[in-house]
């Protein structure tokens, strides 16, 4: 049996999301500053520069965690590799080499609260199964997940969109029915989500930060010739083509 008391309810934190398993706090004010510190930190709250965190109820769910994330537990809460044999551990080693992301996510179970490490980042939390149970992310953007959803690395359907479009070959791809926690760059409040039905968009840049796995991703000529390239000011442009969802992030 625990007790929780000035975290979450502070007057200083204000909770700013909550979806299923996962709470997300901001800090309002940090008051363990020096002098030298306060007016930094005073007009950096001003223009929503604030530590945020992550507060997982492990009794809810299993959690998945990025490397490194978990600050402090309480409870009967227990951390786990969440490798389930050999070739699982081969899986998840290539998976991450090429994803750039950590190769052994730790899994937490039991009962009690997991706290991840604060952070400047904005935390975003998605329920996949409004993506049709499938979303492919951007390097370095996942977080944490509801254990039960799938990891596995896609590869682009062309190489072009590894050596023209600079970007990886390969995306991390969350499958399954769960809520997904990302640390993003750019406020939930910026993102601009656009519904594709059998259509295209095309980005010029990195912009998008997620988008659904049904899409087909790739990397073109923004003309149909390397003259009407040259003619548009612009060269390479991101291709997203079908179905489904994107989140672009114009300000990021």
């Amino acid at each position: 049996m625990f007790k929780v008391s000035n975290f979450w309810d502070n007057d200083d934190v204000i909770v700013k999301n909550e979806l299923g398993p996962f709470k997300v706090i901001e800090y309002v004010k940090d008051l363990s500053l020096t002098p030298q510190e306060a007016q930094t930190a005073y007009f950096s709250s001003k223009m929503n520069v604030r530590k945020r965190q992550v507060i997982c109820d492990v009794e809810q769910t299993d959690i998945t965690l990025q490397a490194g994330a978990m600050q402090w537990t309480v409870g009967d809460v227990s951390a786990t590799t969440g490798v389930k044999g050999v070739g699982d551990f081969f899986s998840k080693t290539v998976r991450g080499a090429v994803t750039k992301e950590s190769a052994i996510k730790p899994e937490y179970t039991g009962k009690g609260l997991l706290v991840l490490e604060p952070t400047y980042k904005y935390i975003i939390l998605l329920d996949v199964s409004q993506w049709d149970n499938s979303i492919v992310l951007d390097d370095g953007l996942f977080l944490a997940c509801d254990s039960r959803l799938k990891h596995k690395a896609i590869m682009r359907s062309n190489i072009s969109s590894a050596v023209a479009g600079n970007e990886g070959l390969f995306n991390l791809n969350i499958k399954g029915d769960g809520i997904l926690c990302l640390e993003s760059p750019t406020p939930h409040e910026e993102l601009i989500e656009i519904e594709l039905q059998d259509d295209v968009l095309k980005v010029d840049g990195n912009m998008a930060i997620a988008w659904s796995g049904s899409l087909d991703f790739t990397v073109e000529r923004s003309g149909k010739s390397l003259m009407g390239s040259a003619v548009s000011g612009e060269g390479l442009v991101n291709v997203y083509r079908g179905s489904g969802k994107v989140l672009l992030a114009p300000v990021g």
